[in-house]
């Protein structure tokens, strides 16, 4: 369908997509101390802008602004369009509170009260 639409209405689509893509997307991706703006993301992998290109490989880290969300293996790579497309090989949620060696309960008080003293 864009191959009817005018070089101007297509480069305007382009700029458009590009500009959103920045405005509203906080995801990115950690590797080391290098940090990658994501373009998309999906359960078995995630794009990147073409500029950064062909660089990220191993275990990274996936963060939403300063929140980290996923642990991931990228394994493989490739370039479509004007992105480099990264599978995953395992991807992991990262958990916001310690691990515990015992059962939780599925109803927890919310506090406890002592008998009062007479």
């Amino acid at each position: 369908m864009n191959d009817f639409l005018p070089v101007e209405v297509r480069e305007g689509l382009k700029a458009a997509r590009k500009a959103s893509l920045k405005r509203n997307d906080r995801l990115c991706v950690h590797d080391g101390d290098d940090v990658y703006r994501v373009r998309r993301f999906w359960d078995t992998g995630l794009s990147l802008d073409v500029a950064h290109g062909d660089k990220l490989r191993g275990r990274v880290e996936i963060y939403d602004g300063a929140r980290h969300l996923y642990q991931c293996l990228i394994i493989n790579s490739r370039l479509e369009g004007e992105e480099y497309i990264f599978d995953f090989k395992w991807l992991n949620p990262v958990s916001d509170h310690p691990a515990a060696d015992f059962v939780r309960p599925d109803a927890v008080p919310a506090g406890l009260l002592t008998k009062a003293s007479a």
